[in-house]
């Protein structure tokens, strides 16, 4: 059985312009998962499969798992979260590395930029009640 996702391959081409990586399916799945973590207390109608009702917030939902993705691809990470994000400052003689935090969101999740303003857009955030 395919993983639940909020986008397809063809979706996540049309987003980033260029063609789904062989394992789209896998990286759509695990940035659903990344979205749904996010929304963990925002409420909006869905169908008998958990699939949202409301064509803007399936809307919002396709483009935040599509940025999601984007974003893992762009930052070297493969959906896992395992790849860490770097830092490296040098000001005169001070040089100064390491593994920087990234921002997180409420439910301890790396939500891409592009992903989190695409659920504000919609008005899906945590704990708001999607207007029935």
């Amino acid at each position: 059985m395919a993983a639940r996702t909020y986008a397809t391959p063809e979706q996540l081409a049309a987003w980033t312009g260029q063609a789904a990586p062989d394992d789209a399916e896998r990286l759509l799945a695990r940035a659903t998962e990344d979205v749904d973590s996010a929304l963990l207390t925002a409420v909006y109608r869905v169908d008998d499969d958990g699939d949202p009702l409301d064509d803007t917030v399936r809307a919002a939902l396709a483009d935040a798992t599509c940025a999601q993705v984007e974003y893992q691809l762009a930052t070297g990470d493969d959906g896992t979260g395992a790849a860490g994000h770097w830092d490296s400052v040098s000001i005169g003689p001070v040089s100064l590395s390491g593994r920087s935090g990234t921002a997180s969101g409420a439910a301890g999740v790396e939500l891409a930029p592009r992903a989190a303003r695409a659920l504000r857009r919609a008005g899906l955030e945590p704990g708001v009640v999607w207007p029935w």
